[in-house]
């Protein structure tokens, strides 16, 4: 050493400490350790962004940096480092080029001679070493490895996997890791202490048997007092000899369930982030192989913080899919619907990842007069900005739906609704993720009645359903057009007319071949399956759409996908009458008498009275304002329900007549004894219905 040197003992960073920094384009300092700043006599902020190769005395280390960073040399050399200060330190300098795709290109670690002089090295023209002695050949080669393949998944397991597979036999014959529950539910892990509970995730054997007597992958462990204090300190716990150990341990079951039979030593180093425990790496030797020094536990320590790194940042990518999950889930409508218009099975499969969950969405609205709607959707973002956006636009769909428009005038008020949220969105936040989620989804609208068997089919930049008719018959793709996705366009949505019979299956799903994603020709060749199973047998749909979507579970998903099965029914002909009046004031009378004799056919007496003062309001208002002819259908279903069919498109007001008043009361009489009432829009006019709960009598 020269000049200033500093030796391990004064605090720098001598043995047990890592001097390590992370170097970014031209070699410019991203990030380095606390040993590290000792070693260069600075703060965080005066190193930071520092190009560490002009630290260095000559060229030749700065030429070598240069092309470390460039991913053309890895390696050691000794080079002599000048601090911020001035001073001078003959180091060995390390360095391992890290994966592609971040802006950290090079690892650099630093070590004074003092920590491993010249031992080992064999010089160089142009100041740099080759690296001969085997222990600081293993040293480099594993901490190679660990920046190479540690991190490389945001997969909890794996990462813990790749590790003990990088350790084991390389540097010990056998190894597991263990994590806290928490950081298993991608929650923030808590105080630890004996009573905290861990788990297994990962092991390795160099032999591949994993010793049957102590604690397998998946089983829960909890530490003791002496073990749990030194995971809270950070503290690695080395054991070099486990016989003598052995000899004064009495029969204690929780050291034989931690410790193998052919274990001569033990390394347990914590597993840190921010402070927090995440879990711990356990390594045993076996055999002659010499046992565990405190050399080992620093560079463990090295490469568990590493992996403490990877683990969090996978903790918090779980944390993330999780909730978007479970935001996605929670704005969904319950799978299973039974009515008579259909019978519904719903299914929402997340994706693998975060970056793929959140798009797809499904929903089944009952309309009025025993019609219902099958909606499935997909909005452009993933996660939980794409989850809330979903839940805007379910949201907006049902409060259309609630006007009970045509599919295709429904997708064109969507279209509106989107192109205004994207506007306001973009004025309050120009890069908000709801705007862009909003924008380009997609929605298909489709209407069933049970009494006509008319199914209106509409949809925006969506796939069509799939349609198996009753008997087992194979299942076909709907004909139809989607128009532009919602927000792009500004075109008509064409829809399309089917006429089911009760027994036939729609499939409706959010992927298909417009998805464009590897998953999608197998979604659709099993959406098929399951299309043609549910036409083909009378038992619950939902055993149909729970067996098929175990199949679609199978394997990862690159995309989330929303899968409903609709198995349509009809309301039986002798449950519904429809009459045609001409716009008479002699009609009303006419059309009691009517409704009262099929009330008195169905044996519903005890409704008689108000579903009389129903039809003599509905029917009146549509002679006096509407004309002929007027429609009345009388439906008996779950409810007893009331249409009232005119050609004019004047919606119905309610208000509250005065005192004076010689008309005006007709609609308030009718929402008092109704259970609910409502108007549609039809091709030639509007309908006005009512529902009644039937009274037992």
């Amino acid at each position: 050493m020269t000049g200033r040197g500093r030796s391990p003992g004064n605090g720098s960073a001598g043995a047990g400490h890592s001097a390590e920094l992370v170097l970014g384009a031209h070699c410019a300092v991203l990030t380095c350790t606390r040993p590290a700043l000792e070693l260069l006599g600075g703060t965080a902020g005066e190193v930071r962004g520092r190009n560490l190769g002009l630290l260095f005395e000559g060229t030749s280390v700065w030429t070598k940096l240069l092309e470390g960073v460039a991913g053309d040399w890895q390696g050691s050399m000794r080079a002599v480092l000048r601090d911020l200060a001035g001073g001078r330190t003959t180091v060995t300098l390390e360095a391992v080029p890290l994966a592609e795709g971040t802006d950290a290109r090079l690892l650099v670690r630093l070590t004074p001679e003092d920590e491993d002089g010249a031992d080992g090295h064999v010089a160089l023209a142009g100041g740099g070493v080759l690296v001969t002695n085997p222990r600081a050949r293993q040293r480099l080669d594993l901490l190679h490895a660990a920046a190479v393949r540690i991190g490389g998944s945001l997969d909890i397991t794996e990462n813990a996997e790749d590790l003990v597979a990088m350790l084991v036999p390389a540097f010990a014959d056998l190894g597991a890791v263990d994590v806290t529950e928490s950081v298993l539910a991608g929650e923030e892990p808590g105080e630890f202490t004996t009573s905290t509970p861990l788990r297994r995730i990962a092991v390795a054997a160099a032999d591949g048997q994993w010793p049957e007597e102590i604690y397998q992958v998946g089983d829960p462990i909890r530490l003791g007092n002496i073990e749990a204090q030194h995971v809270r300190r950070g503290e690695a716990a080395i054991l070099p000899n486990l016989e003598q150990l052995r000899a004064i341990m009495p029969a204690f079951e929780r050291f034989y369930r931690i410790v193998p039979e052919a274990a001569t030593s033990f390394l347990m180093i914590p597993l840190l982030a921010r402070g927090l425990v995440l879990g711990g790496i356990l390594l045993w030797r076996t055999g002659d192989r010499s046992g565990f020094e405190q050399a080992d536990g620093t560079l463990a320590e090295e490469i568990a913080s590493r992996l403490s790194l990877s683990l969090d940042n996978a903790r918090r990518y779980t944390r993330e899919r999780r909730t978007a999950e479970r935001l996605q889930r929670s704005l969904l409508p319950r799978p299973v619907v039974r009515v008579t218009a259909a019978e519904t099975s719903g299914t929402y499969l997340p994706a693998s990842t975060a970056a793929g969950t959140g798009g797809s969405w499904y929903d089944v609205i009952r309309l009025s007069g025993t019609r219902i709607a099958f909606v499935v959707g997909r909005v452009a973002g993933r996660g939980v900005n794409a989850a809330g956006a979903m839940g805007r636009l379910r949201a907006a769909v049902q409060t259309l739906a609630d006007l009970d428009p045509a599919p295709d005038e429904l997708l064109g008020h969507l279209d509106d609704l989107v192109v205004r949220f994207g506007e306001d969105e973009a004025q309050r936040n120009p890069r908000s993720a709801d705007a862009a989620s909003l924008l380009s989804a997609t929605c298909l609208y489709a209407t069933y009645d049970p009494v006509s068997r008319q199914c209106l089919v509409a949809a925006a930049g969506h796939p069509p359903p799939l349609l198996a008719r009753g008997g087992g018959a194979a299942a076909e793709e709907v004909k139809l057009s989607p128009g532009p996705p919602l927000g792009t366009g500004g075109e008509p949505f064409e829809p399309v007319e089917l006429l089911l019979e009760a027994g036939d299956v729609l499939a409706f799903h959010s992927g298909g071949r417009f998805g464009g994603h590897r998953d999608a020709d197998r979604d659709v060749e099993r959406m098929y399956g399951a299309a043609q199973e549910g036409a083909g047998r009378t038992g619950p749909l939902s055993d149909v759409g729970e067996r098929w979507s175990a199949e679609l579970r199978e394997g990862p998903r690159e995309e989330d996908l929303a899968l409903l099965l609709a198995r349509v029914g009809e309301v039986p002909p002798g449950r519904t009458v429809a009459w045609e009046l001409p716009a008479d004031p002699g009609a009303v009378a006419g059309s009691r008498s009517q409704v009262s004799a099929q009330l008195g056919e169905w044996g519903l007496e005890q409704m008689v009275f108000s579903t009389e003062l129903i039809v003599s309001e509905l029917v009146t208002n549509a002679v006096r304002y509407a004309g002929g002819p007027i429609g009345l259908r009388l439906t008996w279903d779950e409810r007893l329900i009331c249409e009232v069919s005119d050609p004019s498109q004047t919606q119905p007001h309610l208000r509250r007549a005065q005192l004076s008043d010689e008309g005006g009361r007709g609609l308030f009489l009718v929402a008092q004894v109704s259970h609910r009432w409502g108007s549609r829009y039809t091709p030639g006019g509007k309908t006005i219905w009512t529902e009644q709960i039937v009274e037992e009598l």
